[in-house]
């Protein structure tokens, strides 16, 4: 009787953990399954570059198209920094369920025109989003329903942009990078005058692009943007619990819908991709 109790208590602790880690109505899955479509004979499904402008330069993308004639609702996925990790196994999988998803890299990176910084890579997010709205028609985009998706530095571009964009009612933040709470101990530039060169694929110093972070902190404090987001669909995921400031003041604000998980893991989700795929996936159907 002692066993039996036991193991009822046992999985009724289980049960309750497992529903507590998950507020979407279905529980976390590690399978996601692709089928073949018919492409449409009219309008298929393709992958189409984009030079989009943004400030005086131009950037460079693509558009994974949708299956299908119709407007299709679109999804802009941010990259990190640099951007290694691009995520486009997530922007297959969002597409084959009906979505667009452009992908972009920020001006100065990877071959992108214009400086790269992290207020212009907010710019561009707002700067695609117009476009959008300019070729709704040939890229057959609902201007209604844009979403964004950020990794790491993407995750901050993706929450500032998203406070920044009326339009835009919906963001996923992964693994944000708090820059903000990186350098709020700096007391001034000459700290990060000596940095070195990080990556050859952004076209600008090192020291040029954290400088403005110390001059301008308040600007990179996502914590002043969270009554701006009081209206949006948010959900961030972790894989550590640093940024929980962030995300109890956007939940304390947030009027509409806010979801925030942390899971063991790496920084880029290496084992977790599955589980990844279907948790945006749910949170895009919201």
């Amino acid at each position: 009787m002692t066993t039996m109790r036991t193991q009822a208590y046992s999985l009724l602790t289980a049960a309750v953990v497992f529903a507590t880690t998950w507020s979407f109505a279905q529980p976390t899955r590690d399978t996601i399954v692709f089928r073949d479509i018919e492409l449409d004979k009219d309008s298929p499904a393709r992958m189409v570059e984009l030079n989009i402008p943004s400030g005086n330069s131009l950037i460079q993308g693509f558009v994974y198209k949708a299956n299908g004639g119709q407007k299709h609702p679109t999804l802009l996925l941010l990259h990190g920094y640099p951007g290694n990790e691009r995520h486009l196994d997530l922007a297959q999988a969002v597409r084959t369920h009906g979505w667009n998803v452009i992908y972009f890299d920020y001006r100065g990176s990877w071959g992108s025109q214009g400086q790269f910084s992290f207020a212009n890579s907010v710019e561009d997010v707002a700067n695609v989003v117009r476009y959008c709205g300019r070729y709704q028609d040939s890229l057959q985009i609902d201007t209604s329903r844009i979403a964004l998706f950020g990794h790491s530095m993407g995750g901050w571009v993706c929450l500032k942009a998203l406070a920044q964009l009326p339009s835009v009612k919906k963001g996923f933040a992964l693994s944000v990078w708090n820059i903000y709470d990186d350098f709020k101990n700096m007391k001034n530039t000459s700290q990060i005058d000596t940095l070195a060169d990080e990556y050859f694929v952004l076209n600008t110093h090192a020291k040029d692009i954290y400088r403005p972070v110390i001059q301008h902190l308040a600007y990179y404090n996502l914590v002043n943007d969270v009554k701006a987001m009081s209206d949006k669909q948010i959900a961030m995921l972790d894989e550590h619990p640093y940024n929980k400031e962030i995300a109890d003041s956007l939940r304390a604000s947030n009027r509409s819908y806010f979801e925030y998980q942390v899971w063991k893991t790496d920084h880029a989700f290496t084992n977790r991709r599955a589980s990844l795929m279907n948790f945006l996936i749910a949170f895009l159907d919201r």
